[in-house]
C-alpha cells in the first residue's frame, strides 16, 4: 500500500512538472467579465469607454474589443481591460 502512495505522488508531481513546462499558459479556461477598457491606437490616440462586448483570441495575443459600436483589434500590450 504503501509504495501505491509513493508511486501516485511521484507520478503527480511528474505530471505538474510537465504543465509547469508549458509557461504562462493557463491550463483551465476561465471566463472573465470586464465593462470598461482604456486602448492605446498606432497613432498614439487614447480610446476608452464602455465594453460592450471583447473577445481574446486562443492562438495570439490579440482582443477584439467594442466600444461605442466601433470594434477595435488590439494587441494586448495596447490595451487594458477593467470591472468598474
Amino acid at each position: 500500500m504503501k509504495k501505491k502512495i509513493i508511486l501516485v505522488s511521484l507520478l503527480l508531481f511528474v505530471i505538474s512538472l510537465v504543465f509547469t513546462g508549458c509557461g504562462n499558459r493557463q491550463m483551465f479556461d476561465t471566463t472573465f467579465t470586464f465593462n470598461y477598457a482604456v486602448i492605446r491606437l498606432q497613432d498614439n490616440s487614447i480610446v476608452e469607454g464602455k465594453v460592450q462586448s471583447w473577445r481574446d483570441f486562443q492562438d495570439g495575443d490579440q482582443f477584439q474589443i467594442k466600444i461605442d459600436g466601433i470594434t477595435y483589434l488590439v494587441h494586448s500590450i495596447n490595451c487594458t481591460l477593467m470591472s468598474r
